[in-house]
């Protein structure tokens, strides 16, 4: 009885031990992960230490029962998932060993995010050991020397931005993530062949502004020419094809046509005859063909002018004669604007990064045009030259106070800071009488038409308008920051001034088009002479938070009259919030949290103050958090 009583008893002892160790386990995973995190922080802020009061990290407290700040847990395994750090000045360095370390932190880690800070890289081969990673973003800091050859071991990986650093050798063999499908890595100093992407699977890719050379692999075809140009020894579809090798030795001669001492065959002699005449015939078409076009030019292009004039708002027809100096008149109006710096013999300025084929000012005039639309500040037409590859877009500027000299200036400023989601001209033109600015043609329309137009039946869901907002954000702080010296803004941001790219991913155009100065600006509805003040930059921010208001609510800017930003601020006020949303995304079930979360933030962006707003490096970040945290949401609801 004794025996059997004892027995029993041992089992208990055996839990409660097994249980002692567990937690003791569990809590020492628990620190190691803290170490570990606190540790990369460190490094990232230069060996400075944690700021507590801003970030929340320390060693008292909890990643995810405490929040730290830039930290994304797993609600149910309070596990971090996901590091967001974006834009943080950080000038330290991003040591991977120190973050990929510790188990449990490696077991779930899926997203670091370090976005435009300053940091380089350390122990970058250690990356392989985050064997969970699915994105890596850290474009727009200061990383040099060559990516690690462990990054093709990181099999999850979907998505890598490393543009905007300064990268360089040769890229390790990417075609082996299978799963990757965006891939930004333009403005480095990369070199060597682009990898065998399997470029079917990609929604997004740009390598441009790099010394990538040899032929882009089959299927790079499907993204266009900006994603590959600045790679001088670049080619293959989309860019110019490739040179053709001569060929080490000729083909053996057939037999019957070997030359006889050292003499030419017959066949031979029959072969370049044939030629010859071929050729012959040929020359003779063309010369024919350019005497018929010389007699009929003179009628040719005063027809195309007339022609176009004759459309609603057409171009203003320029002061020719009619004897054969047409285009020296055109030449020597802009001589005293443009000097030497570019002028092509058509009198249109090409700017050096644009990837169109020759384009000659009198090519526009020849070409049909279509008036997309007029506004306050000018014209916009859709022109097919025959020429070019692909339909041009020409605005036709009204009512500018600037210089022929500061406009060429401004063109040639702008044409040296590129983003992927910034419509760059292709040309200008700068006369007495005209300013003309040539853009590639985007046929999906504007964000304007997506959300009240023609195209409003395309599905719109939250999620695509949540990941529009985040990548114009981006987009504008990038260029705010880029020239804010300079002191140029968008001067007219507005959602049809948003167009959509084939990949319907969002382009603002028309950047730095309006000349903001002394003089009043209409900002989205009301004329507000203080937004003129620092050049215009919190007038891009307004109306920016338009923007987002025309997201949320799916109503234009003037709802009946009534200003869209003052019926929200109004609706807001009088806690009727849910009321704004548009019915669309509440049918759909978005998440109420993360819109009333985007409607605090453009309120903030429409405050009549312009010193009250935020500036759009911040409010890039806050909707990165939004966006984040929609996307765990999202991962969250397809788990089974």
């Amino acid at each position: 009885m004794f025996v059997s009583s004892k027995m029993n008893q041992i089992p208990v002892w055996v839990f409660l031990i097994s249980l002692f160790l567990l937690l003791h386990s569990t809590k020492s995973e628990e620190e190691e992960v803290k170490h570990s995190l606190l540790s990369f922080f460190t490094k990232l802020s230069n060996n400075n230490g944690p700021l507590d009061s801003i970030t929340g990290w320390n060693l008292t407290s909890d990643p995810c029962k405490d929040q730290w700040k830039g930290i994304i847990c797993d609600k149910r395994a309070l596990s971090v998932k996901k590091i967001f750090l974006d834009g943080l000045n950080f000038s330290g360095t991003f040591d991977a060993a120190t973050l990929c370390t510790a188990k449990s932190l490696v077991a779930s880690l899926t997203v670091v995010s370090l976005n435009d800070n300053n940091i380089r890289g350390e122990n970058l081969e250690e990356i392989e050991n985050c064997r969970q990673l699915e994105i890596l973003y850290i474009r727009g800091n200061q990383f040099s020397g060559s990516l690690p050859n462990s990054l093709p071991r990181l099999i999850n990986l979907k998505r890598l931005y490393i543009s905007n650093n300064n990268f360089s050798g040769s890229l390790p063999d990417l075609a082996r993530l299978s799963g990757l499908t965006e891939f930004l890595a333009q403005n480095n100093q990369l070199s060597g062949a682009i990898p065998n992407f399997d470029f079917a699977n990609f929604g997004v890719f740009n390598v441009s502004y790099n010394h990538f050379k040899g032929p882009i692999p089959r299927g790079g075809a499907r993204f266009p020419v900006s994603s590959y140009i600045n790679n001088p020894e670049l080619c293959g579809d989309p860019l110019p094809n490739c040179p053709i090798p001569l060929a080490a030795s000729a083909l053996p001669s057939a037999p019957g046509t070997q030359k006889s001492n050292g003499g030419i065959s017959r066949n031979q002699i029959l072969m370049f005859s044939g030629y010859f005449l071929l050729g012959l015939a040929l020359l003779i078409l063309i010369i024919l063909r350019l005497l018929r076009k010389r007699e009929k030019i003179k009628e040719e292009k005063i027809e195309a002018v007339n022609n176009v004039a004759a459309v609603d708002g057409g171009f203003k027809k320029p002061n020719f004669n009619s004897k054969d100096d047409k285009l020296d008149e055109i030449k020597s109006e802009i001589s005293d604007v443009s000097g030497e710096s570019g002028v092509f013999s058509s009198s249109l300025v090409v700017l050096p990064c644009s990837d169109v084929n020759e384009l000659r000012f009198e090519n526009l005039f020849k070409a049909p045009a279509e008036l997309l639309g007029r506004g306050r500040h000018g014209s916009l037409y859709k022109v097919i030259c025959e020429d070019q590859a692909m339909p041009l877009a020409v605005k036709r500027i009204q009512g500018w106070i600037m210089s022929g000299n500061d406009f060429m200036r401004r063109m040639q400023r702008l044409d040296q800071v590129k983003h992927p989601n910034v419509l760059p001209a292709i040309a200008f033109y700068c006369s007495r009488q005209e300013k003309l600015l040539v853009y590639e043609y985007q046929k999906n329309g504007s964000l304007s038409k997506l959300l009240h137009g023609t195209q409003r039946g395309k599905a719109f869901d939250w999620s695509s308008r949540l990941s529009i907002a985040a990548t114009i954000a981006e987009a504008l702080a990038f260029m705010h920051q880029q020239l804010h010296n300079d002191g140029i803004a968008h001067g007219n941001l507005k959602s049809s001034n948003i167009l959509l790219n084939k990949n319907m991913e969002p382009c603002i155009s028309e950047y730095g088009l309006m000349v903001v100065g002394n003089q009043s600006l209409s900002v989205n509805g009301f004329q507000a002479k203080e937004e003129t003040e620092d050049g215009g930059f919190k007038a891009d921010i307004y109306g920016f938070g338009v923007i987002l208001l025309e997201l949320l609510t799916g109503k234009m800017v003037q709802n009946n009259g009534m200003d869209l930003a003052r019926w929200v601020v109004s609706v807001v006020r009088e806690e009727w919030t849910v009321e704004v949303f548009d019915k669309a995304l509440i049918q759909e079930g978005a998440s109420e949290e993360r819109m009333v979360n985007l409607l605090q933030i453009a309120v903030k962006c429409v405050d009549r103050s312009p010193e009250a707003r935020p500036g759009m490096k911040q409010i890039a970040r806050m909707l990165n958090t939004i966006k984040g945290e929609e996307e765990e949401r999202s991962m969250d609801a397809s788990e089974p």
